[in-house]
């Protein structure tokens, strides 16, 4: 269903891999509310994926970038205002890699070369992607930024390896650049801390399976899908949320704020 949320919007999508990504979601739900937007994702990840198919099907122009690299997100703010005839609205940072959990290599046993590549792909990009728009004034006013993190960046997880320290650093960056952007062009920047979602980034993690069994047993509403997060990542484009900046809002069935759930003590009563 649409409510014209997003009508007139111009935007930037990032990370949409296939349609098992909460970025593809995002994209098309974004479109069903009347937004136009580039697509982004990083050379390597696009011969992986099926972002083509997507672009076709929200009548979107695809930009290469690699979100480590200025000079191409220079190139991307800059070639969407071309495309889509004006200043962007909203961006969704949907980006994360870190070749120390592909690789298996236990967390206090981390290379440290793997750990600095999981900090600037999945949190300093961030940084580099406002500074970026910062100084190209390549948003209107009011314009909003998602990054996408999760609870481990809060809490531990211990399978969750090097990731939760990038993903820390991201919320670090929505709190302290969401300053900044705020008060130079009321641009509002957040994360949203979404459920373990059945990804084809977040199923290749160990355990993941057990895990998202756990989670759902203990959140009330059970684990978000990819779609839930989709439509409130749109509310966070909208108008709707104009004075909702520098925060990082739990997206997860009410798992962050539960301690333990009767579904779970259950497995540990004994008969």
């Amino acid at each position: 269903m649409s409510n014209n949320l997003l009508k007139g919007k111009r935007g930037i999508i990032s990370g949409a891999l296939d349609s098992n990504s909460i970025a593809w979601k995002i994209a098309e739900k974004a479109s069903a509310q009347g937004a136009t937007f580039t697509l982004t994702n990083a050379p390597i990840a696009m011969r992986m994926g099926e972002i083509k198919k997507l672009a076709e099907q929200t009548k979107s122009e695809i930009i290469p970038a690699d979100a480590t690299n200025v000079e191409e997100l220079t190139n991307l703010f800059s070639k969407s205002q071309e495309v889509l005839g004006g200043k962007i609205d909203f961006v969704l940072h949907s980006i994360g890699m870190s070749p120390n959990i592909r690789k298996n290599i236990p967390y206090a046993e981390s290379n440290y070369d793997f750990y600095m590549k999981s900090i600037d792909v999945s949190a300093l990009s961030l940084h580099k992607m406002l500074n970026v728009a910062m100084k190209m004034d390549a948003m209107n006013e009011w314009g909003s930024v998602v990054a996408l993190s999760y609870i481990a960046a809060q809490r531990t997880y211990p399978f969750y390896g090097d990731m939760a320290d990038a993903k820390a650093m991201l919320e670090s960056i929505v709190r302290s650049f969401g300053y900044h952007y705020g008060k130079a062009r009321k641009i509002r920047v957040n994360s949203v801390s979404q459920s373990p979602t059945k990804t084809t980034a977040g199923s290749g993690i160990k355990g993941f399976e057990d895990f998202f069994n756990y989670a759902q047993a203990v959140s009330p509403l059970g684990n978000a899908s990819a779609e839930a997060c989709a439509e409130y990542c749109i509310t966070l484009f909208s108008d709707l949320t104009k004075m909702v900046t520098m925060q990082n809002l739990y997206h997860d069935g009410g798992y962050s704020t539960t301690g333990i759930s009767m579904e779970v003590m259950e497995k540990f009563v004994s008969k």
